[in-house]
C-alpha cells in the first residue's frame, strides 16, 4: 500500500448546457488511412503508439495481442491463454500491459521472447479489468466494469489496490490519469464522472442530465476533462477547479452514439460517431466552439471503441469492428 498511499497524498486540490453546431470549413485537415488486420475476423482494438515502428493492438475476439509497424506494414502476434477476452493494452519500455478482461489480470509481454507474466486481480470477484492508463512513473490506473471497482497497480511490487464505486452497477468505463497522477473515469451504467480523492475513496460527479451515459474521455492540459455522452450524442466539458460542466450536441445529434475521443497537440477534443455509417470522426475547437466538418472511415467502421494520440506524429490510431487498424493525422 506504501506507493499508493504516496499517489493518493499527493493529489492537490452550475452546469450549462449548449447549442454546438458543425462548421462550414473544417477548422483541421484530418488524413484518414486503414490497414487490414490479416487475422479475421478477431476485433482489433485499442491500438497504441509506443514508437514510429511499434503500434501495439490487441484481438479482444480472439486472444491475442499484436504490433503493427506501419513503415513496412507488417504485424507480428502474440497468442494469449484462450478466454482472456484482451480488452486494451499500453506500452512502454518494460514492455506491453495487456488487460486479461475474462479471466481475470493483467498481463505483462516481453517483445522480445513473448514471455508473459500475469498479475492476477485479489478477491473472488469479477476482476474484469477494462482501461488501463500509466502514471508519471509507470504504474497503472485501471477500470472494472462488472466489478464496479477502480484499481491500481504497482508495477515495481506487483500489488493491486481496489476502490469499490458507491452507486451499484455504475459500471466504471473509460479512464484517464491527470497530471497529478489522478484518476478520472466515466461510470457508463450512470450519469456520472469519478475520481480517486487524497483519502483513498471514490467521488462521484454529477453531470446535469439524468439520461446521459458517459462511455470516453480525454484530459487536456489544462486539467479539464472532457468526456462523451454515448447514450444521448453530447460532447461535454468538466472543470475539476470549479465545477463547471458545459456540453455541446454533436453533429449527429441523438443518433451519434460517440465513443472512442481523445485530445490532440491543440488540446482540442476529438471522437467518433459510431452511429452513422460509416463511422464518423469529429473534432472540436474550445475556442469557437465549433465541430470540425466530420470525416468518415473508409471501411465504414462499424465501430470504434477507444484511441490514442501520439504527439509526435499528430496523429491518433483506432481499430475499427470492420477488423482494421486506422490512422487520422491531424494537420
Amino acid at each position: 500500500m506504501g506507493k499508493i498511499r504516496r499517489y493518493l497524498t499527493r493529489l492537490l486540490c452550475l452546469s450549462a448546457v449548449c447549442i454546438g453546431t458543425a462548421s462550414a470549413d473544417p477548422f483541421a485537415q484530418v488524413t484518414l488511412t486503414e490497414w487490414d488486420v490479416p487475422w479475421k475476423p478477431t476485433r482489433p482494438r485499442d491500438p497504441w503508439p509506443l514508437n514510429e515502428q511499434t503500434i501495439w493492438f490487441v484481438g479482444q475476439a480472439d486472444d491475442y495481442a499484436a504490433t503493427f509497424d506501419p513503415g513496412s506494414e507488417t504485424f507480428k502476434r502474440y497468442d494469449l491463454e484462450k478466454g482472456t477476452g484482451p480488452h486494451t493494452v499500453i506500452a512502454n519500455e518494460r514492455g506491453a500491459w495487456y488487460a486479461g478482461n475474462r479471466n481475470r489480470h493483467i498481463g505483462l509481454i516481453d517483445p522480445d521472447t513473448g514471455d508473459i507474466e500475469k498479475i492476477e486481480m485479489p478477491g473472488d470477484g469479477y476482476g474484469d479489468v477494462h482501461t488501463m492508463a500509466f502514471t508519471s512513473e509507470g504504474d497503472i490506473w485501471f477500470t472494472l466494469q462488472a466489478a464496479n471497482q477502480i484499481g491500481f497497480l504497482d508495477v515495481n511490487e506487483r500489488e493491486v489496490t481496489l476502490f469499490d464505486v458507491p452507486t451499484r452497477s455504475a459500471r466504471p468505463y473509460g479512464l484517464v490519469v491527470d497530471a497529478d497522477d489522478r484518476p478520472w473515469a466515466t461510470l457508463f451504467g450512470t450519469h456520472k464522472l469519478a475520481t480517486v480523492t487524497t483519502e483513498g475513496r471514490v467521488e462521484e460527479i454529477e453531470l446535469p442530465r439524468e439520461s446521459a451515459r458517459p462511455r470516453r474521455l480525454g484530459i487536456g492540459a489544462d486539467g479539464v476533462v472532457w468526456y462523451v455522452d454515448y447514450a444521448k450524442g453530447y460532447l461535454g466539458r468538466y472543470h475539476p477547479k470549479t465545477g463547471e460542466i458545459e456540453e455541446w450536441r454533436t453533429p449527429a445529434g441523438e443518433q451519434a452514439y460517440p465513443y472512442a475521443m481523445g485530445m490532440d497537440h491543440r488540446n482540442r477534443p476529438w471522437f467518433v460517431e459510431t452511429g452513422p455509417r460509416p463511422n464518423r470522426f469529429v473534432g472540436f475547437d474550445p475556442e469557437t466552439e465549433t465541430f470540425s466538418e466530420p470525416a468518415e472511415i473508409g471501411s465504414g467502421g462499424i465501430t470504434v471503441r477507444h484511441m490514442a494520440f501520439d504527439r509526435d506524429k499528430r496523429a491518433f490510431w483506432f481499430g475499427t469492428d470492420a477488423n482494421t487498424l486506422g490512422r487520422a493525422v491531424i494537420e
